[in-house]
C-alpha cells in the first residue's frame, strides 16, 4: 500500500427522525388520547485511533462518510430507532482540521483515541409530548434536526523517537534495516526511499524505540526541492536526530573533510529554514560506510570533521552494511532517550 500522509474527506452525521402525530384508536375507548412517539437521534461520526494502520491511503478510494439517520416516531408512543454511529479508523498522529474554518478539531494518539467530528441531529418530539390539561388532542410535533456536516483535512505526522536525516544515499535505509525489523528498499541510486519508513529498534528487554527514515534531503529542500521536503514535518515529533554522512567520495577513498563539512552545514541550514524548533532538536553525527575505508583513514576523517565543524555533540563512525558500530549507536540512543524522558518528567524522583 502506498504511503499517504494527507487526506481530504467529507463527513455527515445522521439526521434526527421526525416526531409522530398519532391518536389511540382502541375498541371500547371512544376518546383515545395522543400517542405519537419521538423520533430517534441521528448517528455521530467519530474518528478512532487504530494501531493496525499507519497511513491515510484508504481515504484515496473513499472520501464521503455518513452516519445513519434516526427513524421517525410511531403510534403507541413508540420512539424511532436511533441512527447507527459511524467510526472511522485512522492512525496515531492524525491531526484533524475543519477545512472551511481552519479550526483544529483535535489529534488522535495513543492517549486520545477518539474524536467526535460530527454530531447527529436530535429526534423530534411526538404529539404525546404536547398533551396538557388545556390541550387534550394536540396535533403539534417537531421534526428532527439535521446532523452536522463538515469538510475535514487529515494530516498525519509519524510518531517516532529518533529521526534519520541526511543526503540521498547516505545509508539511512540500510541503517534502519540493520537495527530493526523494518525492510525499506535499499539500492545504490539516489532517492531510493520515496516515503517515510518506521522501525522498532530493540536493544534489550524493555529497551526499545521507534526510528523514522525520511527521503534524502538536498539543498533547497525547505523550499520544496527534492522529495524530503514534504516529509520533514515527520521529524518534528522526534526527540533525537541522527544525521548520517557518507564518508566516502565518488572516486573512492575518504571524501575531503571540507566537502563533508559543507554537506552537514547545508542540511542544518535546511532544517533552520523549515522549522526552527526542528533545527533545535539534539542532533548526533553518524559517519557511515566506514567499511569502505582503512581504519586509520576513517579515524582521521572523523577527527578532521569534528575539528572542522567544532562539533560538540556525540559522533559515531559506523558501517550500516556490515552493522559495525550500529549496536553501540542504538544503545547510546536508547540511553539518551531514557535520560530525556526523566528530565522532562516532573514526577521523576531524582534522589538516589
Amino acid at each position: 500500500m502506498r504511503f499517504a500522509d494527507e487526506a481530504h474527506i467529507r463527513v455527515r452525521a445522521g439526521d434526527g427522525g421526525d416526531g409522530c402525530v398519532s391518536f389511540r384508536r382502541e375498541k371500547y375507548i371512544p376518546r383515545g388520547g395522543p400517542d405519537g412517539g419521538d423520533g430517534g437521534d441521528g448517528g455521530d461520526v467519530t474518528l478512532v485511533f487504530t494501531p493496525d494502520i499507519n497511513t491515510l491511503a484508504d481515504f484515496r478510494a473513499r472520501k464521503v462518510f455518513r452516519a445513519g439517520n434516526g427513524r421517525a416516531g410511531a403510534g403507541r408512543e413508540r420512539s424511532g430507532a436511533a441512527g447507527a454511529d459511524l467510526e472511522i479508523p485512522v492512525p496515531a498522529g492524525t491531526r484533524v482540521t475543519e477545512a472551511d474554518t481552519g479550526e483544529v478539531l483535535g489529534e488522535l494518539s495513543v492517549d486520545k483515541t477518539r474524536l467526535l467530528v460530527a454530531r447527529g441531529g436530535h429526534g423530534g418530539r411526538g404529539n404525546a409530548r404536547f398533551k396538557s390539561s388545556v390541550n387534550r388532542a394536540p396535533r403539534q410535533h417537531t421534526p428532527g434536526t439535521r446532523g452536522e456536516a463538515r469538510r475535514l483535512e487529515l494530516d498525519l505526522t509519524l510518531l517516532a523517537d529518533v529521526g534519520l536525516l541526511g543526503l540521498p544515499n547516505a545509508g539511512k535505509s540500510t541503517l534502519l534495516r540493520a537495527v530493526s525489523e523494518a525492510r525499506p528498499k535499499v539500492a545504490d541510486y539516489p532517492f531510493t526511499t520515496l516515503h517515510p519508513q518506521l522501525g522498532v529498534v530493540a536493544v534489550g528487554p524493555m529497551e526499545s524505540f521507534v526510528m523514522a527514515d525520511i527521503p534524502g534531503l538536498v539543498s533547497g529542500a525547505a523550499s520544496g526541492v527534492g522529495l524530503g521536503s514534504r516529509f520533514l514535518r515527520h521529524l518534528r515529533r522526534t526527540r533525537l536526530l541522527l544525521h548520517l554522512v557518507d564518508m566516502t567520495s565518488a572516486e573512492g577513498g575518504a571524501a575531503p573533510v571540507e566537502s563533508l563539512a559543507e554537506n552537514v552545514t547545508a542540511i542544518a541550514g535546511e532544517l533552520e529554514k523549515f522549522d526552527e524548533k526542528l533545527a533545535g532538536l539534539e542532533r548526533w553525527l553518524v559517519l557511515n560506510k566506514a567499511d569502505l575505508l582503512p581504519a586509520e583513514e576513517a579515524a582521521r576523517s572523523t577527527k578532521g570533521l569534528i575539528e572542522e565543524l567544532a562539533w560538540s555533540a556525540p559522533v559515531f563512525t559506523i558501517s550500516a552494511l556490515t552493522r559495525a558500530g550500529t549496536l553501540e549507536l542504538a544503545t547510546a540512543s536508547v540511553q539518551r532517550l531514557e535520560k530525556l524522558e526523566k528530565e522532562n518528567d516532573p514526577d521523576h524522583d531524582t534522589i538516589g
